[in-house]
């Protein structure tokens, strides 16, 4: 408890001083209760009261267990932006020193709308560091844009050796440089939302020697035969910032239904990778879809969910992924479903996945 308050600490509690239950403990009840397969509030407060023995060897709970009430008050209530600081901070310290592709992606949650408007629900932009499998970034998309959102999330953040990656959306020039003040290098794909960019990108490479590409496959893996190739060409006559080279990866698929046409990406990059480092990345990039949303969709039931009030359903998205982060670094080799099944029925092993905060 005292590493998890050395971090959160300094978060402002939204209510009034008179409150009942520590704020901090409201929180690490809040955790402790996800990990064991809480999906809202009121499976907290269950939570809270089943297990209050146990949770009195670590905390005090003068009051006893939180309410339903006191846990929906605090995240509706909890400004976001400090609560997300104190998590990138967190979860780099708890990454250790960063390394390889960083991905940014936006993921809705299709349970937080407002009533009648369905179509737009609430949506996030996740920071994923991909080779330590843990979320180290979220932010909200303020009027569900994407792009401002990920450059509040990169702010925060120190990205020193680390290669972020991003969809077309963010191929721009703020974006990249937000990406450079992190201190990482981008590999940002680009299309024809940006014609320029990708005419020249396209130009660069068409005339690449193609005894440089590298090659990967044939490769037979979910019912289908794959074979990608990359080439990598330094960047010249193109005004965008800090960028050394530009990247064309192309894949080509067959199934049972015969071969598929090929798909060609092409990347702008702010340090000359090798072919093969390419694609390395540009593969990586795609695990925030497969490692991350879906692990959060399934496992721990976040499109599922219907809290919309206020700033819960992005606060409450957030101690989703601080519990992620300590079932996906706990070593038991077991699965997400498993692990959270464990520590419901385990206090032994649900003490250790909160020990790692230490």
């Amino acid at each position: 408890m005292d590493e998890f308050s050395g971090y959160f600490a300094d978060v402002p509690d939204p209510r009034a001083a008179n409150a009942r239950h520590d704020f901090l403990e409201v929180i690490f009840i809040a955790l402790a209760a996800v990990l064991c397969g809480a999906e809202d509030c009121t499976d907290m407060a269950l939570f809270g009261r089943a297990k209050l023995d146990l949770l009195r060897q670590v905390l005090k709970l003068e009051h006893g267990a939180p309410s339903h009430d006191t846990f929906s008050r605090v995240f509706r209530l909890l400004a976001p932006e400090p609560f997300e600081a104190a998590f990138a901070r967190f979860s780099v310290a708890f990454a250790g020193a960063l390394t390889g592709v960083v991905a940014i992606d936006g993921k809705a949650l299709r349970g937080a709308y407002e009533r009648g408007r369905k179509a737009v629900p609430l949506h996030l932009v996740n920071i994923w560091a991909a080779e330590a499998r843990l979320v180290i970034g979220q932010r909200l998309a303020p009027g569900r844009n994407e792009v401002l959102g990920a450059q509040q999330a990169l702010a925060l953040l120190s990205l020193d050796g680390c290669i972020v990656t991003a969809d077309a959306l963010h191929c721009r020039p703020d974006t990249a440089q937000a990406i450079l003040d992190t201190g990482a290098d981008y590999a940002l794909a680009v299309k024809a939302n940006r014609p320029a960019l990708l005419a020249k990108a396209q130009a660069l490479t068409d005339v690449a020697n193609p005894e440089d590409q590298a090659v990967d496959g044939p490769v037979r893996a979910h019912d289908r035969i794959e074979r990608r190739s990359a080439i990598v060409v330094p960047a010249s006559d193109i005004d965008f910032p800090g960028i050394a080279a530009v990247a064309r990866v192309e894949t080509h698929r067959k199934t049972g239904n015969g071969a598929e046409p090929a798909i060609v990406r092409w990347f702008l990059l702010s340090t000359l990778l090798s072919p093969e480092r390419m694609l390395a990345v540009a593969r990586t990039h795609w695990t925030i879809e497969n490692q991350l949303h879906w692990v959060l969709d399934v496992d721990l039931a976040e499109d599922a969910a219907r809290s919309r009030k206020d700033h819960a359903p992005q606060n409450l998205a957030l101690i989703r992924k601080l519990a992620l982060n300590l079932l996906r670094q706990h070593p038991d080799k077991g699965s997400i479903k498993g692990k959270i099944k464990r520590a419901s029925w385990n206090d032994d092993f649900l003490f250790s996945l909160l020990a790692q905060m230490q």
